[in-house]
């Protein structure tokens, strides 16, 4: 590498963070820059690309400014994403065809339901391990090819291309239409087992081929930078990553077994199972990790829709905290939420239960609820929603946990992570870099240009910052498991 960073742009779905990295694998700089949302009708969600990419500008210029760098200082570029979320653009002139539709839309509900009715739901899950739900981007590409005027027939003569985010920066920043098998295995569309595009799928959704990227391993030289502006020509793009398996990468969790917890807006567990992909018959997920050199690592997944995001409801819908951080306080002022149970499916509730129509249920107020009860019972919500998840794919794996690591915004919140260790049984153990998306991009960049030779010297550079050891009294969490259950059920 002949710079003295790696760039790694962490491309998600509230805002673009810009991490530089030295050879330590340490940060040592950072910025963000936020974008706004798009809510054209209700359970829709829509980000307009421009906006992505002035973010990421913004984002990549601050970085720099940060540390008096120019662009000539970076050496590799690693880009990891908000995934499921989707777009289609014109080859020729660069212009996207219509808004992205981002992971949270859930405009192809009823597609999916069709789908299933269909008898199609065993032949999407035995070929992509995932399951119909609108949340994936296949049904997304299918929907904006039957929305935006002559989209499929230019599509079919290949004068669209289509991809995740990731696809979308790499070919702004390089002109390349690639993708990595992490978010291909996202799209409803991908073999998991062939590594390669499903004809199948691709004919039952109507997505032709010609507009889908090429999928190449996650640390290769992808590309160079060309007439970006805000960085040089020549810049190797050479890590590409969905961003929760970049966190899995970026935490290290690299043998079987190993488990990790990001809390964003969503709450993203995957569970790393080895060289073999493991069907789940629990509401879980079968996804790739990463493919590295031609050899693959597959995972199991389970995605909490909201988590983050019901913090941000307390804060801008009720109105009952001034700024997400005061949360923690506040629902430590109390010893328990008093009865309270919050389901936050604000946007329908994800894995084990995977119903896109539940909606955000509060049982159990009294005239003696407060704003802190309230408080408590989100995060314990959240964390309520995780241990579903664990336990779902433990049963799966047929092994327990021996610790989960975490990171993320909210992993910062000692309360939640050790009422977290309390449900799990295991500890939780916080890195000192909580942004292991966007590190596990940099480190596939730094991998693939030579900066880091072995997964051995990134598993011994990554530190522990807290480990919180459980401490819960196992009757009082079956007495919550219990009226948990009964609260998601009434969703």
């Amino acid at each position: 590498m002949s710079g003295r960073y790696v760039l790694a742009i962490d491309q998600g779905t509230t805002g673009t963070t810009a991490l530089l990295v030295d050879e330590t694998i340490t940060v040592v700089a950072r910025a963000n820059v936020e974008f706004p949302n798009h809510y054209p009708r209700p359970g829709q969600v829509e980000h307009d690309p421009d906006e992505i990419w002035a973010s990421m500008e913004a984002a990549v210029t601050q970085a720099l400014a940060a540390v008096g760098a120019r662009g000539t200082d970076i050496g590799a570029i690693g880009v990891t994403n908000q995934r499921e979320t989707c777009l289609f653009w014109d080859r020729a002139t660069g212009v996207p065809i219509h808004r992205a539709l981002v992971w949270q839309d859930r405009r192809t509900a009823s597609r999916c339901r069709q789908l299933a009715e269909q008898g199609h739901e065993d032949l999407v899950r035995r070929t992509t391990g995932l399951v119909l739900d609108p949340y994936f981007s296949g049904t997304k590409a299918e929907w904006l090819l039957d929305h935006v005027d002559g989209a499929r027939a230019r599509a079919a003569r290949g004068e669209l291309a289509f991809g995740t985010i990731d696809t979308y920066v790499t070919w702004r920043l390089t002109g390349a239409h690639v993708t990595d098998p992490s978010n291909a295995s996202r799209t409803l569309l991908f073999d998991l087992r062939e590594l390669a595009w499903s004809d199948a799928l691709t004919e039952l959704l109507r997505v032709p081929r010609a507009c889908l990227p090429e999928v190449v391993d996650n640390a290769a030289v992808h590309g160079h930078t060309r007439g970006v502006g805000f960085l040089p020509d020549g810049i190797p793009v050479a890590g590409l990553v969905g961003d929760q398996q970049g966190a899995l990468f970026g935490q290290a969790c690299f043998d079987l077994g190993m488990a990790k917890c990001t809390y964003g807006t969503g709450a993203f567990i995957l569970l790393n199972t080895g060289e073999r992909p493991t069907p789940s018959s629990r509401g879980m997920l079968t996804t790739v990790g990463w493919r590295l050199d031609g050899r693959t690592t597959y995972a199991l997944e389970g995605s909490v829709f909201i988590a983050g995001a019901a913090v941000q409801w307390l804060r801008d819908g009720l109105g009952i905290l001034g700024s997400a951080s005061e949360i923690e306080a506040l629902a430590a002022s109390v010893p328990d939420s008093g009865g309270v149970v919050f389901v936050p499916a604000l946007a329908g509730l994800g894995a084990p239960h995977w119903n896109p129509d539940a909606r955000g249920t509060i049982t159990g107020i009294t005239g003696g609820t407060t704003k802190a009860h309230l408080a408590r019972a989100t995060l314990d919500g959240i964390a309520l929603q995780v241990d579903d998840v664990v336990r779902a794919m433990t049963a799966d794996l047929g092994r327990s946990l021996v610790e989960m690591r975490v990171d993320g915004g909210a992993a910062a919140n000692d309360l939640l992570m050790q009422r977290q260790a309390d449900l799990l049984g295991v500890p939780c153990v916080r890195p000192e870099v909580l942004e292991t998306t966007g590190l596990g991009s940099g480190l596939l960049a730094g991998l693939a240009t030579g900066v880091w030779s072995t997964l051995d010297e990134i598993r011994q550079a990554w530190t522990e910052q807290a480990r919180f050891a459980p401490a819960g009294v196992r009757a009082e969490i079956e007495t919550t498991r219990a009226a948990w259950a009964k609260a998601v059920a009434k969703a």
